[in-house]
């Protein structure tokens, strides 16, 4: 019996009996040889790992665009600290960790550069409906691996793609992974904007702090336990009302007085106009794009490709090409 195969009969003594277990899995698109060292799910992990899209992350905005001090979150650090509560989440219910860790890493590998404003210039460029959970699944399908994709098991993907908004994944680890994005964000965001002195921590409000906790560690804990506490032994994964309830109330007070601040959205327009510029001159131009784009226009539309090149870039990597292809060179170098 090898290393994999005994993970998958331990799994079969130890998880909870709704978990899932990585032997049940619905397997991958395309077929191919089992590592006898890692489960399927283990092995998805270190595929996205590798990636070049979960590279990427590191240079991709959370909310603060080009933030002078090093400590703001990335794309990368908040997709970290959605599969480390993920994890203890899991961990404590007997559900698939392995399948828990995979999903929470590949989650935002379809985020586009400058965060939800890069997510809206897409929404205005290419198409209404474009949403970076669905670039996500494109990412590794289709596009990572020089178009080959990664390969990836049927439950990552769904767990991917049903980590936002109303959609619900097919398994509770799946489930998992909306809340822990959720918690990771709601409660890094706060740390952020205390950091940026857009908020302080007096401006929440009372009552959630009295719920919730005052500080960052403390609010995870209490949502972290809410959802250990009330889905133990249960076909579901969730948090108690009044907990579910504060948590709703602090991320609208979010939205209200963060993502939607005049400061920190005061380069949105700049960078919408920006990618929108970009979109244009490649539509134009499709044979400027990279090979692993181009190619795909013989069977797609233009604007698809466009989008999936401007989908994949650092905020850093966008500045610098729209630099390149608009800023006259004898003036850029005193700006």
């Amino acid at each position: 019996m090898t290393v994999a195969e005994l993970f998958c009969e331990r799994e079969k003594t130890y998880l909870s009996k709704f978990a899932f277990l990585t032997s049940n899995t619905r397997g991958r698109e395309k077929p191919c040889n089992k590592c006898p060292n890692r489960t399927d799910f283990q092995r998805d992990r270190d595929r996205i790992i590798h990636s070049k899209s979960f590279r990427r992350l590191m240079h991709k905005t959370q909310v603060f665009f080009f933030p002078e001090d090093e400590h703001y979150r990335t794309r990368m650090t908040h997709t970290l600290e959605v599969a480390q509560i993920s994890r203890i989440i899991a961990r404590a219910l007997r559900l698939n960790e392995d399948l828990c860790e995979a999903a929470a890493l590949g989650h935002d590998l379809g985020h586009t550069p400058f965060g939800h404003s890069g997510e809206k210039a897409m929404q205005k460029f290419y198409k209404e409906t474009f949403a970076h959970y669905e670039q996500s699944i494109r990412v590794v399908e289709k596009l990572e691996n020089d178009g080959e994709g990664l390969n990836l098991t049927w439950e990552v993907k769904d767990a991917i793609l049903n980590h936002s908004g109303s959609n619900e994944a097919s398994t509770l680890e799946g489930r998992i992974i909306k809340l822990a994005d959720r918690i990771a964000y709601i409660n890094h965001d706060i740390d952020d904007a205390i950091r940026a002195k857009i908020l302080s921590i007096d401006d929440i409000p009372r009552d959630l702090i009295n719920t919730l906790g005052r500080g960052h560690s403390e609010r995870i804990n209490n949502m972290v336990t809410s959802i250990i506490t009330e889905s133990m032994d249960k076909p579901y994964v969730k948090m108690s009302e009044e907990i579910g309830q504060a948590t709703a109330e602090l991320r609208s007070f979010l939205f209200d007085n963060v993502y939607h601040n005049r400061h920190v959205k005061a380069e949105e327009d700049k960078a919408i106009e920006m990618l929108g510029m970009l979109f244009e001159y490649y539509t134009k131009n499709p044979k400027e794009l990279p090979y692993y784009c181009y190619k795909n226009t013989a069977e797609e539309s233009v604007e698809r490709c466009v989008c999936d090149f401007l989908s994949g870039m650092t905020d850093r990597y966008a500045v610098n090409l729209f630099r390149e292809l608009y800023v006259p060179s004898k003036w850029r170098r005193t700006i």
